[in-house]
């Protein structure tokens, strides 16, 4: 038993899947599953159900995991007392946000981060903001910039950062979008909406429609804020946007904003990482910078 192996077991017994577990620690599906069955026959019991669809923990496999979280976090302590020079914090942290997110928020949560912790690795990796939760809970990110969903998963840990406000966007140029926002009143109910997939920003848009008791005319549903505000920009409809993106936008002198009919409450725009996780010393170091 060594602790390469316990780490590959705790991210095993969390993603519950051996594909992804290796590809997240970078060793092959082969050598995953001759090392966990290794640590099975150590230990003398299976500590996972495999079949053909699924992974999961037996009862065993349940205990040996505090087991192995206890062990991890007192062999760092070892590490500390017996290696001084371990008091320089080394590691890798795997972040996750969207494109806009990397140029508007993180580059400050990192300018601190980086002056006390220059020796720990930063890995980025951008995507649709509506998926930040779930890259934590998969733990293909260990940190993500994400809106705060309603409701918000009892197994992460969520620190603010922002407030981000919402507005309804249009394009500038004439087209028939346009056409239609040149009426003495605004057709809401006739208006091309380009929305979100799913996420905190989707939630948004089907709470405001129910307020307003429309039935809206949806032109297209996509993944990604950025991609909406283009579309936007090409004419092809409207959308509810946070302001952010537009701000960052290349194509911002092609978008107007309107005004709501009603209030659009704003994004609580924070970090979040697993609870269990908070303690683990690159994570809360960086919990403690921002």
């Amino acid at each position: 038993m060594d602790i390469r192996t316990i780490k590959l077991y705790l991210h095993l017994a969390d993603s519950l899947h051996f594909a992804r577990t290796a590809q997240a620690m970078h060793v092959s599906p082969s050598t995953l599953s001759r090392a966990m069955q290794r640590l099975e026959d150590e230990v003398g019991v299976k500590l996972f159900q495999r079949d053909n669809r699924s992974v999961t923990l037996t009862n065993a496999g349940i205990e040996y995991r505090h087991f192995a979280e206890l062990m991890l976090n007192e062999w760092g302590k070892l590490r500390t007392k017996v290696d001084p020079k371990q008091d320089v914090l080394r590691g890798r942290l795997n972040i996750f946000c969207s494109v806009t997110a990397a140029y508007s928020h993180l580059p400050a949560l990192l300018d601190r981060f980086r002056r006390e912790h220059p020796l720990v690795e930063i890995a980025l990796t951008t995507g649709d903001a509506a998926n930040a939760v779930n890259e934590v809970i998969n733990n293909r990110a260990d940190i993500a910039i994400a809106a705060l969903p309603d409701p918000f998963p009892d197994s992460l840990y969520f620190t603010k950062i922002d407030d981000v406000p919402l507005s309804i966007i249009a394009p500038t140029f004439r087209c028939q979008v346009q056409e239609l926002l040149t009426e003495s009143y605004i057709p809401w109910d006739r208006l091309p909406f380009i929305v979100p997939e799913h996420g905190p920003g989707r939630k948004r848009v089907d709470n405001w429609f129910k307020s307003l008791g429309l039935i809206p005319n949806i032109y297209a549903q996509v993944s990604g804020q950025e991609a909406i505000a283009s579309m936007v920009a090409l004419g092809c409809g409207v959308s509810i946007t946070p302001e952010v993106v537009i701000n960052n936008s290349p194509v911002r002198d092609r978008i107007q904003l309107l005004t709501s009919p009603i209030e659009i409450p704003p994004f609580e725009l924070g970090c979040c990482c697993k609870v269990k996780r908070q303690q683990e010393p690159v994570i809360d170091a960086f919990l403690k910078a921002i």
